[in-house]
């Protein structure tokens, strides 16, 4: 069975992403700067309306790097609490030095208080893949969010393969990026991932909305590969 993950901006992509069978969510907010941490509102009406749901929370308090401050450790640590006391059921973070590497002490921080750690994709601008991994393994992160250091997942299947081999079962790789019903089979097939990751969106009036008929389609093409 192949796990699709919707990674939604707003309630409206949550409600989208449910009529057409996703089983996970990543509620965000401001996709339009590759996502933040949600609306605290948005999240308490998900986890209300879509009590079996699995939903996990982006934990971003700022755009740009990766690299965070002392102060802004703290900031994201309290965020985890309380996006986990909304009653998310994973958190996805992840914290990079000036140099490239995972920020060990910061993360280390951030794993005493979190659960079911997805590494984002941070990972993609991190300068050893290989050796980043195994950090993140170290961690205990439950899986890494990549496109495979690519602009898109369709185009990092080399990487992913690889990462999903050396991975070993050991932490689940998750394809994401440019996902799309056309493609994902292909990335599945290609890199041999049991997770992955899509916005399935649309544009509605200049705002990024999920698309129900995009996550079906996803959903069928999944179905579809595990049967054959």
């Amino acid at each position: 069975m192949i796990i699709l993950e919707v990674c939604c901006g707003n309630l409206a992509s949550v409600h989208a992403a449910v009529e057409g069978g996703a089983p996970r969510v990543e509620l965000c907010s401001a996709l339009e700067l590759d996502g933040l941490t949600p609306l605290w509102e948005d999240l308490t009406q998900a986890r209300r309306q879509y009590p079996s749901l699995k939903i996990h929370a982006l934990i971003r308090p700022r755009a740009g790097d990766f690299c965070y401050s002392q102060k802004e450790t703290d900031i994201i640590a309290d965020q985890i609490l309380q996006a986990l006391d909304l009653g998310a059921d994973g958190i996805v973070t992840g914290a990079l030095t000036k140099e490239g590497d995972i920020d060990l002490k910061v993360m280390e921080k951030l794993m005493k208080v979190a659960v079911n750690v997805t590494f984002h994709r941070a990972f993609d601008v991190c300068r050893s893949t290989k050796e980043a991994l195994e950090e993140i393994i170290g961690l205990g992160c439950s899986r890494i969010l990549t496109s495979g250091q690519a602009p898109t997942a369709p185009q990092g299947t080399a990487l992913l393969k690889e990462l999903q081999e050396q991975a070993a079962g050991r932490i689940i790789i998750m394809p994401g990026c440019g996902v799309s019903p056309e493609n994902c089979a292909g990335i599945i097939k290609a890199t041999g991932c049991k997770e992955i990751h899509a916005s399935a969106s649309e544009e509605r009036d200049g705002v990024k909305v999920t698309s129900a008929a995009k996550v079906a389609g996803i959903l069928r093409e999944l179905g579809y590969l595990a049967k054959a």
